[in-house]
């Protein structure tokens, strides 16, 4: 019976998949008029208005970068959202790099905002980006804010140590610092219980460790322990470097929880609590001089292909009553690729 429901449940979600992309391509086409040319403007006009009416099943193909090109001298606030990873839908590791690079080459740029809104992620991200932007402030002696949002966690926090000045909304949570080395699952006895048998050949004891067909050992969990250690003992170093605090005192704040704006800033954790327009005026006054610079925002957003732009009508299809009903879970979990808690991590089998 489940087996059954599943199957048409699958077959339901792809219908409405191939209708919604359908309605969409019909009305791009027709966007673009029979016999209009590409130097046209006329028909890039229209193809936007479509997009609008589209919404996020169909947008334009092109690289985004900033907002508008600025005319002089220039502050440019970079958004940091979502799961820190190499490719997300709202985070890019290359692009953020590359960001950082042309700023840094850019005699107009006179600073960096960074706007955290993010639950954290990958070590190695997290540090290349982190590392990114200290080279930027070693490099032209401009400064770094940031602006933590909803929430500022783990790899999220670790960027914004980066920073000279951290602010936070009264309502962020901030923190969580620590380290995730691997999640292991052992279900050796069920197999055994079953009458399931596995066996992997290899050659070194610890090659397969974290296979569920084996218990893992204490020199393996001795092993992952060392890594997740290390790791956590940088995140330590950022912190106090970034935050004038002895190792110590990092030590007793990270035990992995997250903090209230209010508890970070008795922690020493951020500088103040405010709004965004409050850390652009301190910026000004602290950074400038008073002197006023034009803020140009840098966010990126995926860039659509066939591909998203399906996966994209399926999440949201899976989100409504509807498709929450009828998607088996193993789709709704396929689609759904995000961490749901505050996590810096270390991938270490990805």
């Amino acid at each position: 019976m489940k087996l059954k429901n599943a199957n048409k449940g699958t077959v339901i979600f792809t219908i409405v998949i191939i209708l919604t992309l359908a309605s969409g391509t019909f009305s791009l086409v027709k966007g673009r008029g029979a016999g209009s040319s590409s130097n046209d403007a006329k028909p890039k006009a229209e193809f936007k208005a479509t997009e609008k009416k589209q919404g996020s099943f169909i947008k334009a193909l092109e690289k985004n970068t900033r907002t508008k090109s600025p005319k002089g001298s220039y502050i440019a606030r970079i958004e940091i959202t979502g799961t820190i990873t190499d490719a997300g839908d709202t985070y890019n590791q290359k692009w953020i790099l590359e960001t950082i690079k042309e700023l840094k080459e850019d005699k107009n740029n006179k600073g960096i905002i960074l706007s955290i809104l993010s639950p954290g992620g990958g070590l190695y991200e997290a540090d290349e980006t982190y590392l990114s932007l200290m080279d930027y402030k070693k490099c032209t002696s401009r400064p770094i804010y940031t602006y933590c949002k909803n929430l500022c966690a783990s790899g999220g926090y670790y960027i914004a140590c980066s920073s000279d000045y951290i602010m936070a909304n009264r309502n962020s949570l901030v923190g969580s610092i620590g380290v995730i080395c691997g999640q292991f699952v052992d279900i050796s006895e069920l197999m055994e219980k079953h009458g399931i048998k596995m066996k992997t050949i290899h050659s070194g004891r610890n090659k397969i460790m974290g296979a569920v067909n084996e218990p893992l050992t204490k020199e393996q969990e001795m092993i992952m322990q060392s890594i997740c250690d290390e790791g956590y003992d940088s995140f330590v170093e950022v912190v106090s470097n970034g935050r004038g605090l002895t190792k110590e005192q990092v030590v007793e704040l990270a035990d992995g929880r997250i903090y209230t704006a209010k508890q970070s800033m008795e922690n020493r954790l951020i500088d103040s609590i405010g709004s965004m327009e409050d850390l652009e005026d301190a910026m000004k006054r602290k950074a400038f001089d008073f002197e006023d610079y034009e803020v140009i925002d840098y966010s990126y957003t995926k860039p659509e292909n066939l591909y998203n732009i399906f996966m994209g009508a399926a999440k949201q299809f899976s989100r409504s009553s509807f498709g929450n009903a009828l998607l088996p879970k193993a789709v709704e979990d396929r689609l759904e690729n995000r961490i749901e808690f505050p996590a810096y991590y270390c991938d270490l089998f990805n």
